[in-house]
């Protein structure tokens, strides 16, 4: 009997000590399966930052945590199912003006003008067969914009957008940008790692100005994030897709190389309180 009660201590002992279901790491499929979601609405899950990213895998693959899915589907309620709903409308995207004027119920030309001049803000693109670019956009923020400027849906523009129209504007890659920037730099407070997404928006020219200093600039090329969830792989598209990732107009390049100097002085002074380049 003692040694019965010996080993049945000895064996909980052993299931408090072994790492629980809230320590697993899963890929993304799998975790993307748990969720209900399919693999591109789990990225843009991620992109967002509504699903945090655990550590990496060996080979660099993101893994993710049982404990955040957990919390996750907790935070956005559940279906009969076991699914969260509201996770689902949340990361719903639509590609195009049709698709998008669809859900404001407007003409496409009218959602076009919207866009193009600023009020609607890309979450995504992807490069069509034609080399074109198709905008995505959050189909819960074109709601969230037909209730909040419902004027905006109906009558002329205002004389703003009249004068960006009449200049062939189009803010929709800046936008873009901007929120994809703000995206990144939400997920580091590394001063390293935040200069390092300051920089890969900067033309290359650019960079080596700010920059002088080489061994700095393969630190910020090391940590550079990769290119987002969709960015086409054949070259011919990939080139199209490029030039979406690189701020262009000159005013835009200035603010962000102003702001990758901010970051590389925060930086530098870590390297001085630790002795080391690079992220801590």
């Amino acid at each position: 009997m003692m040694q019965m009660e010996t080993a049945l201590r000895d064996a909980e002992a052993m299931r408090l000590d072994a790492p629980g279901d809230a320590d697993v790491l899963v890929s993304g499929v799998q975790a993307a399966g748990e969720l209900g979601l399919s693999r591109s609405e789990f990225a843009r899950a991620v992109q967002l930052g509504i699903v945090r990213a655990g550590p990496s895998a060996p080979g660099g693959g993101a893994r993710y945590e049982r404990a955040e899915l957990t919390r996750v589907a907790s935070a956005e309620g559940r279906s009969e199912a076991g699914r969260p709903p509201a996770l689902r409308e949340r990361v719903e995207a639509v590609a195009g003006a049709d698709a998008g004027a669809e859900v404001l119920g407007v003409g496409p030309s009218r959602f076009t003008r919207l866009a193009r001049c600023g009020h609607l803000i890309p979450v995504g693109y992807r490069i069509n067969r034609y080399r074109a670019v198709v905008w995505l956009y959050l189909a819960a923020e074109l709601r969230e914009f037909a209730g909040r400027e419902p004027a905006m849906l109906r009558g002329t523009a205002p004389p703003a957008d009249r004068e960006l129209m009449a200049a062939r504007a189009d803010l929709r890659p800046r936008k873009w940008r901007g929120r994809h920037v703000g995206l990144l730099l939400r997920r580091t407070a590394d001063p390293w790692e935040r200069a390092a997404v300051l920089a890969s928006v900067l033309p290359e020219e650019e960079v080596r100005e700010a920059v002088p200093d080489p061994a700095e600039r393969i630190i910020l090329a090391a940590l550079a994030p990769p290119p987002p969830y969709g960015h086409p792989q054949a070259p011919a598209a990939a080139a199209v897709a490029l030039r979406l990732l690189k701020a262009e107009p000159a005013e835009e390049a200035l603010w962000y190389r102003a702001s990758l100097e901010f970051a590389l002085t925060g930086a530098r002074d870590q390297s001085k309180s630790t002795g080391e380049r690079g992220p801590t």
